[in-house]
């Protein structure tokens, strides 16, 4: 059956902006109702080196090293992730886009007003990685 002169099906409108709340008029989102990102990978990489040394890995949710306190990934971290997954670099730029995804999530959740932006995240997390050209200063 058309939906004669609606375009959508939601929209009382009629004027093509989606779903509306009935009582104010408004648009409303809907993103209760989409699917939800799950959990990343894991943060259990860079494997310790040696084997018996604290792992530098991320103490989440505040994302940093918990061998060394700096900023995850701290350049060791860098370093090891770069020689275990030295034969699959697509492997090592998925693992830190998912790692990315997720200390967003954390970060913004301990700190929505002053947390880091997601281009100062995506320097840290995933610039410095394979496949990526140097960042261009604006």
């Amino acid at each position: 059956i058309p939906l004669a002169g609606r375009a959508h099906p939601h929209d009382d409108e009629g004027d093509g902006h989606g779903p509306r709340n009935h009582h104010t008029g408004r648009s409303v989102v809907i993103s209760h109702q989409l699917p939800q990102p799950g959990a990343g990978p894991p943060a259990d990489r860079p494997r310790p080196h040696p084997s018996h040394a604290t792992p530098h890995t991320p103490l989440r949710p505040i994302w940093c090293c918990r061998a060394c306190g700096q900023p995850w990934p701290c350049p060791q971290a860098r370093l090891l992730l770069k020689a275990e997954y030295a034969t699959n670099q697509i492997g090592l730029s998925i693992y830190l886009c998912g790692l990315f995804h997720e200390a967003a999530r954390d970060l913004y959740r301990l700190n929505p007003d002053d947390g880091p932006s997601p281009r100062q995240l995506f320097a840290r997390f995933v610039a410095w990685g394979p496949f990526r050209r140097p960042v261009v200063p604006e």
